[in-house]
């Protein structure tokens, strides 16, 4: 076994040894070296390329409903890095050596030493991320911050945290690391290398594409009985309502809503520290654990309220309440602690499961009750304000999530 392992481990850094010896990489460190001393066609070609990058994700960004209060670019704060490393060499937190190159020894910490400035005086990607933590304090009044990056970058943020501590930075040690899992599809893992890998455009189309096709094959009414898991005719369902016509998805944004909010959904469900399988066919179900089945639950409220001239939030006091009625009340009631529990676990799955489980307390609340179709105007007006509530918190917690509930379904 010995020999083998360190065969393997030969192999290894013989392959290493040649990538960084090819001529391709030593091209792309010479045009670094260039780039880091502000060489004008080296620049350009840069600026040109970049552009390209960034409009490409402005695009994904927009459809993925995602936005940010500022981009921190390592092309404007690798040279903050490079003057911090500079000063831990000056005071010896740091040590260069024969070829000119900076290091961090970490031995002490039960780490490794870490390469923090080339023999050829470039940074790397340790460096630029002191200079962008460093000005991410300065920009803003915070006194935390969370790196939402790969479990298989843990080494990486344990040496940050550490080398920024060395520094002098107070909130070195504090700073933490979202280790997320790694999302796999239904053939194995995403691996850029091996060209297994998803693109986003590609993906968020096929879900708004799949969500069309999905409506079209079958009206999507989850058995509120069954959790979602049956389907069953309106009528069927408490007799309240008829379906929104097939033509109000089919042309319009909600296709969007609906595809897009299964997709999030299903990735967010999940704690983002362990590894999922991402299925897109399981993903745009509209029964079960699903986003459409929360989104179409939200939009039955939404069809209800609509048919009634009552305020919902007229005189409920005194109404006797059966035990479906205060199990969901209590339902609505924990939303706050949902709410508190995963940002104290930063783990959005906690919101994204409440929210599940009160579109599947609703459902049986709404298959065992008349709701407009209620003769006792007390108990009537008790249950349009259920209504009400129930949809104000599914709107609120998906909001939470990046995710948009239609009106009309």
């Amino acid at each position: 076994m010995d020999k083998f392992m360190a065969e393997g481990m030969d192999e290894e850094a013989a392959k290493e040894r040649a990538e960084k010896e090819s001529p391709l990489m030593q091209e792309a460190r010479a045009m670094l070296v260039k780039w880091e001393q502000n060489d004008p066609e080296v620049r350009a070609l840069w600026k040109k390329m970049n552009d390209w990058v960034y409009a490409g994700f402005d695009e994904t960004y927009k459809a993925l409903g995602v936005g940010f209060d500022k981009i921190y670019y390592e092309s404007q704060t690798y040279l903050e890095g490079k003057e911090k490393v500079m000063e831990g060499l000056d005071k010896g937190f740091f040590y260069r050596r024969e070829d000119g190159s900076v290091w961090a020894d970490l031995t002490k910490e039960g780490l490794d030493e870490k390469l923090l400035l080339r023999a050829d005086g470039t940074s790397v990607y340790m460096t630029q991320d002191i200079g962008t933590a460093k000005l991410r304090f300065q920009d803003f009044p915070i006194d935390k911050m969370i790196y939402v990056v790969g479990n298989e970058q843990n080494y990486h943020f344990q040496v940050l945290s550490i080398l920024l501590d060395k520094l002098g930075f107070k909130w070195g040690k504090d700073l933490v690391h979202f280790s997320y899992g790694m999302v796999e599809l239904p053939n194995g893992k995403m691996k850029s290398r091996e060209g297994t890998v998803v693109d986003a455009d590609d993906l968020i189309e096929k879900m708004i594409e799949e969500a069309k096709v999905k409506w079209q094959e079958k009206r999507p009414t989850p058995d509120p009985s069954r959790e979602g898991g049956e389907e069953a005719t309106a009528e069927a369902a408490g007799g309240n309502e008829s379906l929104p016509s097939r033509g109000d998805l089919e042309g319009s944004s909600v296709a969007r809503i609906v595809g897009m909010g299964a997709l999030k959904y299903f990735i967010l469900k999940v704690d983002a520290r362990k590894n999922m399988l991402f299925n897109p066919e399981e993903s745009i179900d509209f029964n079960g654990n699903t986003g459409p089945f929360i989104q179409y639950t939200y939009a039955r409220i939404r069809s209800i309220l609509r048919k009634t001239t009552e305020a919902p939030s007229g005189a409920v006091g005194g109404a006797t309440l059966s035990p479906k009625e205060i199990s969901l009340i209590q339902q609505l009631a924990a939303f706050g602690a949902a709410v508190q529990q995963a940002g104290s676990d930063y783990n959005v799955s906690v919101i994204a499961n409440y929210c599940y489980d009160l579109a599947k307390e609703f459902n049986g609340f709404y298959h065992d009750y008349q709701i407009l179709k209620e003769p006792d105007e007390q108990k009537r007006a008790v249950r349009l304000a259920l209504c009400e509530a129930v949809a104000k918190v599914i709107k609120t917690g998906m909001g939470l999530l990046g995710i948009e509930v239609p009106e009309r379904m």
